[in-house]
């Protein structure tokens, strides 16, 4: 008995692995290139909005597809979904890398690659969040522990992705591409042999029955459902937006290029690694807590990020305000995952946690280019709004998560 118990552990952790390793690729495979826009910029002959355009289309294409990658995992199985996912990031990445490499215009070719790859993420990462419910099913406890691994894989991959993304394109501008197709081989392999699917017990929903039921459940727990996407939204703007800011000003202000910038930029992505992975293993299924750690930290988003346009030019302080706010986001985005795959049931919770998702890539697509219009004329303004927005997202969160009764969502299902 004591055998079986440890070899189903080792399965379990190399799944865990597998399934931690795929959204660490796809992080890479946006995240790495923001430190090294500025070389595009040069190394291509395009605007500083057209660079934020290759973050933008990767995430645009992730946005209408997430959802539908959602109900095709509920409906034909995770894994089906999740490895021709992979494979579109792979050719995505040899695509833009090669464009770089060998044409004299490469842009057009760069964005074509870049939406294949934002094919792949729509397919890939976000269904990992419904698998883990799948695996963890009844034991939310696990089920936030996992998560909050998951989404530590995705924090973390912020924080090597400036080093990586620096260091490749110090090597050879357009690396950054073609590195984005090895990790995505690798991601592949790992599903292919770890990732075990639970056998279905059941067939799923017809698709009439399926669109029925998950209309009911916008319209009995529509409140707390959207507030966990407009959090989504407005936690991967914010990030997005300073990560492009702070990629700008290492440069032009802090004469900080290469390998150097990645570190520095590194370094409120972080804090940011270190709070989601302490958070994901605290939660532990407590609605109560996870209301108070939201309430808490779109709070601190709302002081710090007030403050980063008037401290651009102090790096040291600088620093320490995105790295506090770091802390903030990082703590938000385990509660939000572990919100939503704990209540969902399981015959919709693809769908449900891929409308999440695709909440999330909303953010990170209007971060960069709006950023980047910004900083022109209305840096100080637009920071400040942001922490306004902040306050008011919280105000959304004491109204409408409650916590008399866990939001499970059964009676929308029936």
């Amino acid at each position: 008995m004591d055998v079986k118990t440890k070899e189903t552990n080792k399965v379990s952790n190399w799944c865990v692995v597998s399934m931690a390793s795929i959204p660490l690729v796809m992080t890479l495979g946006n995240s790495m290139l923001i430190p090294v826009l500025p070389i595009f910029e040069k190394k291509v002959g395009i605007s500083s909005f057209q660079t934020s355009m290759i973050i933008t289309s990767y995430s645009i294409a992730s946005i209408f597809l997430i959802p539908i990658a959602g109900y095709l995992s509920d409906r034909y199985g995770r894994k089906i979904v999740i490895l021709p996912s992979l494979i579109f990031a792979l050719i995505g990445g040899l695509i833009a890398g090669y464009a770089s490499w060998k044409i004299n215009e490469p842009f057009t070719w760069i964005i074509i690659g870049r939406v294949l790859q934002g094919i792949g993420a729509a397919g890939a990462a976000p269904i990992i969040l419904p698998l883990v419910g799948d695996l963890y099913k009844d034991d939310d406890e696990k089920t936030s522990s996992c998560l909050g691994i998951i989404e530590t894989s995705n924090t973390f991959g912020k924080v090597l992705s400036p080093i990586l993304g620096a260091a490749f394109a110090a090597f050879l501008w357009y690396l950054p591409f073609f590195s984005i197709s090895f990790f995505s081989l690798i991601s592949i392999l790992l599903v292919i042999f770890f990732i075990k699917i639970p056998k279905k017990k059941e067939e799923p929903p017809a698709l009439k029955e399926f669109m029925k039921n998950t209309k009911k459940i916008f319209k009995h727990e529509g409140k707390w459902i959207f507030t966990i996407f407009v959090i989504g939204i407005f936690v991967m703007y914010v990030l997005f937006a300073v990560l492009f800011f702070l990629s700008d000003i290492l440069e032009k202000t802090h004469n900080l290029y290469g390998v150097k910038k990645g570190f520095v930029l590194s370094i409120p992505l972080l804090a940011l690694c270190f709070s989601s992975f302490i958070t994901g293993r605290k939660i532990k299924g407590d609605l109560k807590m996870m209301r108070k750690i939201m309430l808490v930290s779109l709070t601190a988003i709302a002081l710090s990020v007030s403050f980063v346009g008037f401290v651009n030019d102090r790096l040291i302080i600088l620093l320490a305000v995105t790295s506090f706010l770091g802390l903030a986001i990082g703590s938000l985005l385990p509660t939000l995952d572990a919100i939503i795959t704990e209540n969902i049931e399981k015959e919709e919770r693809g769908t449900i946690s891929s409308f999440y998702s695709s909440s999330r890539f909303i953010g990170v697509a209007a971060g960069p280019p709006l950023m980047s219009i910004f900083m022109r004329d209305f840096l100080n303004g637009s920071f400040i709004v942001a922490g306004i927005i902040s306050l008011a997202v919280a105000a959304l969160v004491y109204f409408f998560i409650k916590t008399e009764e866990k939001p499970r969502l059964k009676e929308a299902t029936v």
